[in-house]
């Protein structure tokens, strides 16, 4: 099998975490680790940071302008520094989320447009992603809203994006899971003293 090209990674961790307080929330510690170093573990490539400098993990940081403009223009600004063919798109505050994810998603992109992981529920997990870089960029740069569901999925679009829909694997259903509230970041907290990883 031919070897995959290249991917390098996005992870978008500057919102105003409303439901978290206001607090830091890429900035919390899960298991030994805050929950931005978990996920930028997990990043294949060169790793962009869209949010505000850190001195962990190493990275590149780059700010959306205005700052806390929301998702897609953070992942515009992000997009403009990636150098591979491929772009993950991550969320700064998935506690589980491990390479192997992030590769089942690359390989199920083959040949399209990017994949996407969906829940349990069948909902597409926006940032938790692959896409063509090429693709992706020009979408950004025609699209006029503010969702990322508008963005890759757009109703009467004329030329959406082709991509595969890839289902947590069996024993990973983490990988996905968020810390938007507290008691997600309690609950995940407990669960990696637990072990459970």
């Amino acid at each position: 099998m031919e070897a995959l090209q290249e991917c390098d990674s996005v992870i978008l961790a500057g919102g105003r975490a409303r439901r978290m307080g206001g607090a830091d929330k890429p900035g919390l510690e899960a298991g030994g680790a805050t929950l931005l170093e978990r996920v930028a573990a997990a990043a294949p490539g060169r790793v962009v940071i869209v949010g505000p400098p850190r001195e962990r993990p190493h990275a590149v940081y780059v700010r959306e302008d205005p700052p806390g403009s929301g998702p897609v223009p953070a992942l515009r600004a992000g997009a403009g520094e990636v150098r591979a063919p491929w772009t993950a798109v991550l969320a700064g505050d998935m506690p589980f989320l491990r390479a192997e994810h992030v590769t089942a998603l690359r390989a199920a992109a083959e040949g399209r447009h990017g994949a996407v992981m969906v829940d349990a529920e069948g909902r597409e997990q926006w940032l938790l992603g692959v896409w063509r870089t090429e693709r992706l960029r020009a979408a950004l740069e025609a699209y006029p809203g503010a969702s990322l569901r508008g963005l890759f999925a757009p109703a009467g679009c004329a030329r959406p994006f082709d991509y595969a829909r890839v289902r947590t694997p069996q024993g990973a259903e983490l990988a996905a899971f968020d810390c938007d509230t507290p008691e997600e970041l309690a609950r995940a907290r407990e669960l990696l003293r637990d072990g459970t990883d």
